[in-house]
């Protein structure tokens, strides 16, 4: 068989990505990879106007009426429907979903609320769930596909972080269920960063070296590391289904 450039590829060319939490983060340099590589996007923001207004006029400066943006509350599921419809009036079709959109802090046993627990289970898995439930039979017209965005402690739990770590283990088991729920239509998989980008709560210089040299790298990945992982899933990966790739320097192999 002869090798073509196109084989080489990552094409996304008339393709529309819709992305939740896309503004910014890894969210926005995902964003930026799957429009270089031609794809029209949808990009989901919760408050985070600004950085939206901003990354929509940054690539739609590189190609014109590429990018819209959906405002919405995620732990609002009746509006779920609402962000695919609006992303099909826009484009007619939808090929590929990444449940990016995540709720991450603390909840220390003897400390955790209901408001935690309904925050931390909604964002990373029960409105990845039911959006993916919205867009299935649209992704299934263009034999689309799904990405999660998972985490390395969805597999081992991370201290003092009891809620998050089962909330992004249903939504590791999201990537299984559903790849067996919408195939051989649509391809469902996932990406579990490591140690890439510091969470916005204060983290102190001991901690991050101590994170790092877990690592066989030994060294922090970055955002473009998950972004070019789900470029490569959502283009070229033709026949991965079901599986959650691992970003993290080989940390996962240390806990």
């Amino acid at each position: 068989m002869q090798i073509t450039q196109q084989m080489l590829q990552n094409d996304l060319s008339g393709q529309v990505v819709l992305i939740t939490g896309g503004a910014q983060r890894v969210g926005a340099m995902t964003a930026r990879f799957l429009h270089a590589a031609g794809g029209n996007l949808v990009i989901h923001y919760r408050n985070s106007r600004q950085p939206a207004l901003a990354l929509q006029e940054e690539l739609n400066a590189v190609r014109e009426n590429s990018v819209i943006l959906i405002q919405a509350d995620l732990l609002d599921i009746d509006s779920l429907p609402v962000i695919i419809k609006q992303a099909l009036e826009q484009w007619g079709r939808l090929d590929v979903l990444v449940n990016n959109a995540s709720s991450f802090y603390p909840t220390p046993i003897g400390k955790v609320t209901e408001q935690h627990w309904d925050d931390l289970v909604g964002s990373n898995m029960k409105a990845p769930f039911f959006l993916s439930q919205a867009a299935a039979l649209y992704l299934k017209k263009q034999q689309g596909c799904i990405i999660n965005i998972v985490d390395i402690h969805a597999e081992r739990p991370m201290e003092g972080h009891s809620v998050y770590n089962m909330a992004k283990a249903g939504l590791g088991m999201l990537v299984k269920t559903l790849a067996f729920e919408l195939g051989p239509e649509v391809r469902v998989n996932g990406v579990a960063p490591g140690a890439i980008m510091w969470p916005t709560q204060e983290m102190d210089e001991v901690t991050k070296q101590r994170i790092v040299s877990r690592t066989y790298l030994k060294r922090k990945g970055s955002a473009e590391d998950i972004a070019r992982t789900v470029l490569f899933l959502a283009a070229s990966a033709d026949y991965i289904s079901g599986q959650t790739i691992a970003v993290d320097g080989g940390r996962s192999l240390f806990l």
